[in-house]
């Protein structure tokens, strides 16, 4: 798989307001904290439920619930020069899936090999991939070496998570899922 830029069609005009409940992790702490995930009360106006939403200031994902909480992850998202915003979907899914470096990457990291497998400890892609339609850009894992990463602006257009919090989201999302990049 070759992942690379989106180029998105229609800015998402989703607004999110946070009221987090007493017992919940502030997404700061969740961030450093093992558990990673976090249950908010969110309030996305025109979102419908079962959309992702992720938030590039905030370095989260977000996935509307039918109750209109949100699952909050943190995400490593595309680096200065890499960004995209607006509205797509997801195309495929896979599991443990081999990853091709693109000319973007390869030009940067010219000693990667043509192909790594899926499963390979320096898989980039980790466990679970989500490509994404209007171009190879994905939802995915990382590598053990990359998961410091999270939380930051560190990809050449995927949004990066960690294995465990992928496979969650993995599980709970279908082809045809919409995401929404926003700034």
């Amino acid at each position: 798989m070759n992942i690379r830029k989106v180029v998105a069609g229609a800015a998402a005009a989703a607004i999110l307001t946070f009221t987090a409940a007493a017992s919940t992790t502030p997404a700061s702490a969740a961030i450093s904290s093992e558990h990673t995930r976090s249950h908010r009360t969110a309030v996305f106006e025109n979102v419908a439920p079962g959309t992702i939403v992720v938030s590039v200031s905030q370095r989260r994902l977000f996935l509307v619930q039918n109750d209109g909480s949100t699952i909050s992850y943190p995400v490593a998202v595309p680096k200065h020069g890499k960004e995209w915003f607006g509205v797509t979907s997801i195309r495929e899914k896979f599991t443990n899936p081999d990853w091709t470096p693109p000319t973007d990457v390869r030009a940067d990291h010219p000693e990667l090999p043509d192909v790594i497998p899926g499963g390979a400890p320096n898989n980039p892609m980790g466990t679970r991939a989500m490509l994404l339609d209007g171009d190879q850009v994905a939802i995915h894992g990382t590598t053990n070496k990359m998961r410091a990463s999270i939380g930051t602006a560190a990809s050449y257009g995927c949004i990066r998570m960690r294995n465990e919090d992928v496979t969650d989201l993995f599980e709970r999302v279908s082809v045809g899922t919409t995401v929404i990049m926003q700034p």
